[in-house]
C-alpha cells in the first residue's frame, strides 16, 4: 500500500477545475447552518426548481422534493391530496427527524419533543406549496418554497 500512489497517474484531461469551482461557489457553506441567511437563499433556490416543469402525478414531484431535502437533513410531512383546479398549502419541516429527549435547560419531569428547527429559528420552517392545474393538457405546475 505504501507504493500505490508511484501506480497511480492523474488523469491529464482533467484538471480538477470544476472542483475548485463547485468549492468557491459554496463558500464552505454549511447546508445545516438554517439560521444563515445564505443557506436558506440557496436551499430556496434548489427548492423553486421544482417550478421549471409540468407534472401529471404533483404528489410524485413532492416526493423526490422530499427526498432531495432530507439529503440536507430536512424532513416534512405527507402532502395532502391536491383536488380542485389551484390551491395551496403549508408543510412543517424538521431537522434531522426533531429532537426528543433532554438538554441542559430540560426539568428532570418532562421530555423535549420539537421539530429541531424552532429552538434556533423562532416559529420553525415551513415549505410552502401552491399547484395549479394546467387546462390543455391536465398536467400540474408545482412551486414551493422555505419560509
Amino acid at each position: 500500500m505504501k507504493s500505490f500512489k508511484n501506480y497511480m497517474k492523474l488523469n491529464e484531461y482533467h484538471d480538477n477545475s470544476s472542483m475548485r469551482l463547485g468549492n468557491e461557489l459554496d463558500a464552505g457553506i454549511n447546508p445545516v447552518a438554517l439560521a444563515n441567511p445564505a443557506v436558506l437563499k440557496r436551499l430556496n433556490a434548489y427548492v423553486g426548481t421544482i417550478g421549471n416543469q409540468e407534472y401529471l402525478l404533483p404528489e410524485h414531484a413532492l416526493h423526490i422534493l422530499r427526498s432531495r431535502l432530507m439529503r440536507v437533513g430536512l424532513g416534512m410531512e405527507d402532502p395532502p391530496v391536491m383536488e380542485g383546479k389551484s390551491g395551496s398549502f403549508d408543510l412543517p419541516l424538521n431537522k434531522f427527524g426533531g429532537r426528543f429527549g433532554k438538554d441542559g435547560n430540560t426539568p428532570y419531569d418532562e421530555f423535549l419533543n420539537d421539530d429541531g428547527i424552532s429552538h434556533i429559528i423562532e416559529g420553525g420552517l415551513t415549505l410552502k406549496v401552491s399547484y395549479e392545474m394546467m387546462p390543455k393538457n391536465n398536467s400540474c405546475k408545482l412551486y414551493a418554497s422555505i419560509v
